[in-house]
């Protein structure tokens, strides 16, 4: 229950949401969803070897990097983790490690991660499923920043270095 507490969670916020909590609700759904989402190609599209290997070697790059951003992330935030948009009390800002090459490198790495496995599976749904996180994550991170703008003075010289979502690109 501390852990609750320590990441933002109270009875008040669970019922008006006023620290993320819906958006957290949400975000768990989408996660069972792409989980539990079946793989559609279109008919007589699979893949033969070698182009076989070749996608399942640019898909597993790819979800070793998402694998890579999402690890760093959660060990470079530290103390300052928690799973709401709502920024921790006595949380700092991070803006060294991972956080210096992408702004959200854990919902950066959740939408690599599904593009990833679409990839190496040839699965149009799983595609899909990658463009409807970074929908969500980009709508997410946006009241997110917002929070992290109210919190802490020098964040929008952060927003302007820093990419948000995908390194490098946006």
């Amino acid at each position: 229950m501390k852990l609750l507490n320590d990441w933002g969670f109270s009875l008040q916020s669970l019922k008006t949401g006023e620290r993320g909590e819906f958006w957290v609700a949400l975000q768990g759904l989408l996660f069972l969803a792409v989980v539990l989402l079946p793989i559609y190609r279109l008919p007589g599209t699979a893949l033969t070897p070698p182009w076989l290997y070749v996608a399942w070697g640019i898909g597993g790059a790819i979800a070793l990097f998402a694998l890579v951003l999402m690890g760093k992330g959660l060990l470079d935030l530290g103390q300052s983790l928690t799973p709401l948009p709502y920024p921790r009390e006595d949380g700092t800002l991070v803006q060294s490690g991972v956080y210096s090459i992408v702004r959200h490198p854990i919902y950066s790495g959740v939408i690599l991660a599904t593009l990833g496995y679409a990839i190496a599976q040839q699965s149009l749904s799983h595609f899909a499923f990658a463009i409807l996180f970074l929908l969500f994550f980009n709508a997410k991170s946006a009241r997110e920043e917002a929070w992290l703008t109210e919190k802490y003075p020098d964040y929008p010289q952060y927003q302007q270095r820093v990419k948000k979502l995908l390194p490098w690109i946006f």
